[in-house]
């Protein structure tokens, strides 16, 4: 399918008559049209069209049929539907009365051209232009962010599960490359272990019937590797998708050794020390058929799958009195980026990611209000120094021993001077070593005091259990701006301006019940990218659809049992 960039289309007459008959004053998909014009131009999306073939329908026109789709939370079918019943859709899109529309199939087949040309986060960049452009998104403001986790569309496997079905997987995508080639490497007797999909209600219920059957599907594994990497094999069989994640997942799950006899003994991976060790859970492959969902835990949450930060913008209300003669409502707040990663991806991983992705926008923020897991002293430097963007978040405070107890001499307890490279204990001893050094790719300094002054030392209990204190130090412009920020974060002034950052609670909320952003509907992260970057879209259309007919947002709701007052009742 070809695309040649073409202008974005008037609406038909008649389209446009019908549409105002039927809504006086218009729906969201009119409203689109009406107050952004064209926001997506097909000459954006040339890098993923051919030049040859029949003409295609325009890119431009599926992608606001794909925004609208989220902001309706509908399947293909029904956005296909769409297209071809409702006036409205036509309206937004340009199109005659009686056009056909278009199969469910193109949608499907326009993401997948969208994921390989790395246009996934077209969507939301292009409105957000448009919007900068009506000056309803700047940079220079206030914004916050967090994230949430994201189930993969997958189902969870045990080990047992996990090896047969991964087996079965390759199996199956080697029968439809290479049917000829895989009969003369297994026999008819694979069909009764594998011919169905591998699950745990069909399995063995003795647990050493089920150790030998592991063992099985570790030789049987094994058995194929083996044959699709011998010299008389087709090359390009190593290469499926399905026999590439049985390699990987053979390695984290089997060992393999050859004895004397050139036979292979197979045995299952243990935690070491008993065991030949197995990968930490945030490297694991929890299935064959998505190879980058990840285990992870968060505050007792336990999922398998991805983690979405998402940006909005929070800057204060504007006055009524500004808004309120030109019939609009309250400036919405809007989505400014979106970054999906693994479940197991540490939110402060991606802290200074998303500050470049809004810095590439140009919508830096002046005031970044994250949580506790995105800051560090490292990033707070550096996004001043980098971005001239505050970093409004409660550091973590110090957890050694002593403050962890809260009795006893803690850091903060210590006098630290780097001039003269020297430290006084509370007792008023200097240290005798400062030695600077690195800790897991990290610039640290150990400053620890002589033994001979911490043995008699009358208050070492409060102090260490060993035989003389040590401390480690941030490099000095990390320590002073951790020292003053953790100074700061106590004050009233600074808990009234990191308020703010609650709302972002609530707009995760909305973009979960509208959009279902908590189950993926596709498999790999980036298909899942792709959908994330939709449904914020779709929200930021849905926020503004409010805010072009003067809707209220939404207020902090209160059951009746909350507005009890018992003070009257004393």
């Amino acid at each position: 399918m070809s695309m040649q960039p073409r202008p974005w289309p008037e609406v038909p007459e008649q389209t446009a008559r019908m549409a105002r008959a039927a809504f006086r004053k218009g729906n969201l998909a009119t409203r689109i049209r009406d107050e952004l014009g064209q926001v997506y131009e097909d000459g954006r999306f040339v890098a993923v069209f051919g030049v040859r073939g029949r003409p295609g329908i325009s890119p431009a026109q599926l992608m606001i049929v794909s925004v609208l789709q989220f902001a309706e939370d509908l399947t293909d079918r029904q956005a296909a539907e769409a297209v071809r019943d409702r006036i409205t859709w036509k309206y937004a899109l340009g199109l005659e009365l009686d056009d056909p529309g278009f199969d469910a199939s193109v949608l499907s087949e326009f993401r997948a051209r969208l994921v390989d040309g790395e246009l996934s986060s077209l969507a939301l960049d292009a409105l957000l232009q448009r919007l900068a452009a009506l000056k309803l998104v700047k940079a220079a403001g206030r914004q916050r962010t967090d994230s949430t986790h994201v189930l993969a569309a997958i189902r969870r496997l045990n080990r047992l599960e996990l090896a047969g079905e991964t087996v079965r997987a390759a199996l199956e995508a080697l029968s439809a490359a290479a049917p000829d080639w895989l009969t003369t490497v297994i026999d008819a007797s694979w069909l009764d272990v594998y011919g169905a999909r591998i699950d745990n209600l069909r399995l063995p219920a003795s647990q050493t019937r089920r150790d030998e059957l592991l063992l099985q599907y570790g030789r049987d594994g094994y058995h194929l590797l083996d044959a699709v990497h011998q010299p008389d094999a087709p090359p390009w069989l190593a290469e499926i998708p399905a026999v590439q994640a049985l390699r990987r997942i053979w390695i984290q799950q089997f060992c393999g050794d050859t004895d004397s006899s050139g036979r292979r003994e197979v045995r299952r991976r243990d935690p070491a020390p008993s065991g030949d060790g197995v990968p930490p859970a945030r490297d694991r492959i929890a299935s064959p058929y998505e190879h980058d969902a990840r285990y992870a835990t968060k505050r007792g949450k336990a999922w398998t799958g991805y983690k979405v930060h998402l940006t909005e913008t929070c800057d204060p209300p504007e006055p009524r009195t500004a808004s309120g003669s030109t019939g609009r409502g309250d400036h919405p707040n809007l989505i400014t980026n979106v970054v999906t990663t693994a479940a197991s991806t540490a939110d402060n991983a991606m802290t200074a990611t998303i500050h470049q992705q809004l810095a590439d926008k140009n919508l830096t923020p002046a005031e970044h209000l994250v949580d506790s897991g995105y800051p560090s002293a490292h990033l707070l430097v550096t996004a001043a120094r980098d971005h001239g963007i505050t970093l409004i978040a409660p550091l973590l405070t110090d957890n050694s021993t002593q403050a962890r107890a809260g009795n006893g001499y803690d850091k903060a307890a210590f006098t630290i001077d780097y001039d003269t490279h020297h430290s006084v204990c509370p007792q008023g001893h200097t240290s005798s070593t400062w030695t600077p050094t690195q800790s897991h790719g990290t610039d640290t300094i150990i400053v620890a005091w002589p033994r001979h002054t911490c043995q008699p030392c009358p208050v070492k209990p409060l102090c260490t259990t060993s035989d003389r204190r040590k401390i480690g130090l941030q490099p000095r412009d990390l320590h002073e701006a951790a020292t003053t920020h953790r100074t700061q974060q106590n004050t009233s002034e600074w808990k009234t301006r990191y308020h703010t950052r609650a709302g972002i609670e609530g707009t995760i909320r909305q973009t979960t019940h509208v959009t279902g952003i908590r189950t993926a509907r596709y498999r790999g992260l980036p298909k899942t990218t792709l959908e994330h970057t939709l449904a914020a879209t779709a929200i930021n259309i849905i926020r503004l659809d409010h805010y072009w007919t003067g809707k209220p947002l939404n207020r902090t709701r209160t059951t009746h049992l909350q507005r009890l007052n018992f003070t009257l009742a004393a």
